[in-house]
């Protein structure tokens, strides 16, 4: 079987992270928060799915992206876990740019579909309303900046060591997307009160701006932390738990590969 071309692998990042930004932010934008109404009683009453269906949206994405399209790609969906993939020395510095260039451009494509579909609503108003990551006062429970940057830090670097040790050879064939899969849901049980969750700069920047209100001017918190708990994550996994020399480049493992 031939391998993946370069265009190949690009286009699998970009329709991967799309999916990740539609699936998870279009639930937090259409489904988090519905009100419905008892035609007898008038009585109002939320049907929403909550920070508990967002983060498992969030978390499906990333199973069912790494399943269909891990193989083709590595299924990195996030910048920062391909920064930290290749300080692991499982992915090539070379491919870096190209990955995290088509990485944004599939999340801003995902954001612009929630936009105009959330306009096919009466009264939606894109401010504040597109579930952009913040700080201080646009953090949801209103959290500081020192409180997110360390969140954001901490997460995604143990998001990576996961997505690491989850497609490690030595580790149990077929599991990794699941083992992602349900790590990035329970990252964002941990922290959608306090940034909305980032620990994907792909995903901060893809509604940041439709979103307005301030979240354009903290977007570069949503870079730099994820990408600092990345770098700590791609150093520390090869330190602490490396096998040897010969370590399989990302595309050359047999569990489902990396994604976020």
């Amino acid at each position: 079987m031939s391998s993946p071309t370069t265009v190949q692998k690009l286009a699998a990042e970009a329709l991967g992270t799309f999916w990740l930004v539609l699936g998870g932010c279009g639930t937090a934008v259409f489904a988090a928060k519905s009100i419905a109404q008892d035609d007898d009683t008038g009585t109002s009453f939320q049907v929403g799915v909550g920070f508990l269906g967002v983060s498992i949206a969030f978390g499906l994405t990333v199973l069912t992206g790494v399943y269909a399209l891990g193989h083709i790609s590595g299924g990195h969906f996030n910048p920062a876990v391909t920064v930290g993939a290749a300080l692991a020395k499982r992915f090539e510095w070379k491919d870096v740019p190209g990955y995290i260039v088509v990485q944004v451009i599939g999340g801003l494509i995902a954001g612009v579909v929630i936009l105009v579909i959330a306009k096919g609503k009466d009264g939606f108003e894109a401010e504040g309303n597109m579930a952009a990551n913040g700080f201080g006062d646009h953090s949801p429970s209103g959290y500081t900046l020192l409180a997110a940057l360390i969140a954001e830090v901490v997460l995604t670097a143990i998001f990576v060591v996961v997505i690491l040790g989850a497609t490690d050879t030595r580790a149990p064939a077929g599991i990794a997307g699941i083992a992602i899969g349900l790590t990035l849901t329970l990252i964002h049980l941990i922290s959608i009160p306090i940034t909305n969750t980032s620990v994907n700069p792909a995903r901060s920047t893809a509604v940041a701006f439709f979103n307005g209100n301030g979240a354009p001017g903290q977007l570069w918190l949503f870079w730099l932390a994820p990408i600092l708990g990345a770098v700590i994550a791609g150093i520390l996994y090869p330190l602490v738990f490396a096998k040897g020399a010969g370590e399989p480049e990302l595309d050359q493992i047999p569990n489902p590969p990396v994604p976020t």
